[in-house]
């Protein structure tokens, strides 16, 4: 009869900490209900019982949201490794038992980085493990990293100017800013370029919400030159398109010019760091057999880079697979 509770308390456990995580992750109670096939009350039983069983609020409640107290933050670090490991077992167990890779993988990203970067490696990991279904989510860097917190992708690539304190950045690849003009634009007849000159025309830039603008406005207000964009397009295969028409110039990362465009490219790298693209990872994420396989074909050292990372202090664990 002891072995039964002991049986039954282990599995209420394990449930209410997969409530509690999914919760955490989509700051809902409904969505967590979704998840689990289960009604928001019996969800919100397995919470308040799990709050009961640990003598601590996980969450403020103010009517349908939800948000984590200091406590829930704790045991989302804690239990979230646990609860991904245990969701990922099937697929490792079926990998070690017959030498096979499969599951899904699930990558965020940039639409440059899905266009000019991710091709070649997405081909080859294809061709390497036909077993792996991969789903690529084309979304910003904000959303990239939204998704990443709820838990909704495996990682992100992409570029970050600003990283979160829960989030891992590893750049893997670095690129040159360039201007972009016509052919027969006159900077592109001149030896030397400053900002200044660049501030004359008008710019064609990417929408604002996205980092590339802001580093422009950074590097214009660093040299105290005034500029003007006389136009916002998304894409950039639409700038390209756009500055070889003749309706402005552009400051583009190198990332996205094969050689082929009929544009004027000079060298910015005086005024603009390099761009650097890499992994984004959520501190305290389980890492699946298909994200290490992946991780290895695009940087063979990502994963002791990442081992690095946190022996110098930037991350606080690393215990198997689970980047903390």
């Amino acid at each position: 009869m002891a072995a039964i509770k002991r049986f039954t308390y282990k599995q209420n456990r394990l449930k209410q900490l997969r409530a509690f995580c999914y919760a955490a992750q989509s700051a809902s109670i409904s969505r967590a209900a979704e998840q689990m096939f289960l009604s928001q009350p019996s969800i919100s039983l397995l919470i308040k019982a799990l709050e009961s069983d640990l003598g601590g609020k996980l969450f403020n409640r103010n009517g349908p949201r939800i948000q984590l107290t200091e406590q829930g933050n704790i045991l989302l670090e804690l239990a979230l490794p646990l609860v991904e490991g245990l969701e990922s077992l099937p697929e490792a167990y079926h990998e070690r038992c017959n030498n096979l890779v499969s599951g899904k993988l699930n990558i965020a990203a940039g639409e440059s980085t899905i266009l000019y970067i991710l091709p070649d490696f997405i081909k080859r990991f294809r061709q390497d493990y036909p077993g792996i279904k991969v789903k690529l989510s084309n979304v910003t860097e904000r959303d990239a990293v939204a998704m990443l917190r709820s838990g909704t992708v495996d990682f992100a690539m992409g570029s970050l100017l600003e990283v979160p304190d829960d989030i891992i950045y590893l750049p893997t690849m670095s690129y040159d800013t360039v201007l972009i003009t016509p052919p027969d634009h006159p900077l592109s007849r001149q030896r030397s370029i400053s900002i200044a000159d660049i501030g004359r025309y008008g710019l064609i830039l990417p929408p604002r919400y996205l980092s590339t603008w802001r580093m422009v406005e950074l590097v214009f207000q660093q040299h105290n030159v005034k500029y003007q964009v006389s136009l916002e397009a998304g894409g950039w295969e639409v700038i390209k398109k756009y500055v070889a028409a003749g309706l402005g110039i552009s400051i583009v990362s190198s990332i996205c010019l094969t050689g082929n465009e009929k544009l004027a490219t000079m060298p910015l790298d005086a005024y603009f760091p390099a761009r650097h693209y890499g992994l984004l990872l959520r501190r305290g994420k389980f890492l699946t057999p298909a994200s290490q396989r992946f991780f290895q074909m695009l940087d063979p050292s990502a994963l002791a880079r990442l081992e690095e990372q946190i022996m110098n202090g930037s991350a606080t664990q690393l215990a198997g697979t689970n980047l903390a």
